[in-house]
C-alpha cells in the first residue's frame, strides 16, 4: 500500500503544546504529533494523518475556510479553524473592556466569521442595565446580542442559546471570570470531565488544562463548542491600519463619503467618518468610545516593529 494510501481523515479536537487529539470519523479519538518541526495544526482542522503503533502523525492540514487568531509584536495565537461563529462572553461585572471587545469583533471581521456576543449576569439588575446600555451602539450595527444570567441558568437559557448555536461550529472567547466554563457545562453537561480526560491523554497524566478544546453538543456531532483560555489582552497585529476602518460596521458604512481614496479618518478635511462623528448614533452616528477605539488602535498598528 503507498503512503497516500494510507492517510487518513481526522478532526483536531483538542491540542497541547506539540501535541493533538484528532477524532476520526467513526469517533474514535487518538493522540497525533506533527510532522518535523513546526507545529501547523489547530482545532477545528481538518487533517489526513497516519497511523504508527498507537498514536499517528499529521501530514498534511487541509484548507481552511477561516482562521480565528490574534497576534501581538513578539507572537500569533491561533485560537480555532473552520468556524461558523464566535460567540464572545462577556459580563456585568467586573466591567467588561469595549476596547477588547472591539479588538475581538475586528478580528473576526477580518476572516469573515459571525461574531455574537452574550452578555452575562442578567440577574445583577443595576449592573446589567448599564452594560446593557453601552451595548446599544453594537445592536445598531446589527450584532446579535443576546442576555444571559449563567448562574441561574437553567432549560429556557440552554434552549435560547441552542437556537443560536444549532449545526454550527462556535468558538466561546471572553476574558477570564466571565462564565465561559459554566455557559459550557450548561451546553455539554460534563465537558469539565471531558477537560480532564483530554488534559491527561496529552499531558502524560499531568492535570494541566489544555490550550483549546472541542465539544460536540450532540450525539450527532453537527453542533460544536470550541472552549479558549481566557485572554486579558488581545493584538491585532496582523491588520493594516488601513484595513481597520473596514472592520468596523459603524465606521464602514461612511467610508464612501471621504473626500480623499486614502483617508485615514484622523485629521484630513471633508472624512466622512469624522462627519459622522457628530451626527447621533442612533441615526448612523459613530460614538466618541468607538472613534476613540479606532485612534488609539490606529496608532497602535502603525508602530515600526521592534527588533
Amino acid at each position: 500500500m503507498s503512503e497516500k494510501a494510507a492517510l487518513e481523515p481526522g478532526l483536531v479536537v483538542a491540542s497541547h503544546g506539540r501535541h493533538f487529539l484528532v477524532e476520526t470519523p467513526s469517533g474514535q479519538r487518538l493522540i497525533c504529533h506533527p510532522r518535523g518541526k513546526k507545529s501547523a495544526a489547530v482545532v477545528g482542522d481538518r487533517v489526513l494523518w497516519q497511523g504508527s503503533h498507537d498514536e499517528g502523525t499529521v501530514e498534511k492540514v487541509e484548507q481552511r475556510r477561516n482562521l480565528f487568531y490574534r497576534q501581538d509584536e513578539v507572537r500569533t495565537k491561533s485560537f480555532a479553524a473552520n468556524l461558523d461563529l464566535v460567540l464572545i462572553l462577556i459580563a456585568a461585572e467586573p466591567e467588561f473592556s469595549e476596547s477588547q471587545l472591539a479588538r475581538a469583533l475586528i478580528a473576526c471581521e477580518a476572516e469573515r466569521i459571525t461574531p455574537f456576543i452574550a452578555l452575562n449576569k442578567s440577574d445583577l439588575v443595576e449592573p446589567f442595565e448599564r452594560a446593557w446600555a453601552r451595548l446599544l451602539p453594537y445592536q445598531r450595527m446589527h450584532y446579535g446580542v443576546l442576555p444571559l444570567s449563567l448562574r441561574l441558568s437553567g432549560d429556557v437559557d440552554r434552549e435560547h442559546l441552542l437556537k443560536h448555536l444549532r449545526g454550527k461550529t462556535t468558538l466561546v472567547l471572553g476574558p477570564s471570570g466571565a462564565g465561559k466554563s459554566t455557559l459550557i457545562n450548561l451546553l455539554v453537561p460534563g465537558a469539565l470531565v471531558v477537560t480532564g480526560e483530554i488534559s491527561q491523554a496529552l499531558n502524560s497524566g499531568k492535570h494541566t488544562t489544555t490550550s483549546t478544546a472541542l465539544y460536540w453538543v450532540d450525539k450527532e456531532r453537527t453542533t460544536a463548542l470550541i472552549d479558549s483560555p481566557g485572554f486579558q489582552e488581545f493584538g491585532l497585529n496582523h491588520i493594516e491600519p488601513m484595513q481597520l476602518a473596514g472592520c468596523m460596521p459603524d465606521f464602514k458604512a461612511h467610508l464612501g463619503n471621504c473626500k480623499f481614496y486614502n483617508c485615514t479618518h484622523l485629521h484630513e478635511p471633508g472624512c466622512g467618518v469624522i462627519g459622522a462623528t457628530t451626527l447621533d448614533p442612533a441615526e448612523g452616528g459613530i460614538t466618541p468610545m468607538r472613534y476613540r477605539i479606532y485612534r488609539e488602535l490606529f496608532a497602535e498598528l502603525s508602530q515600526p516593529p521592534r527588533f
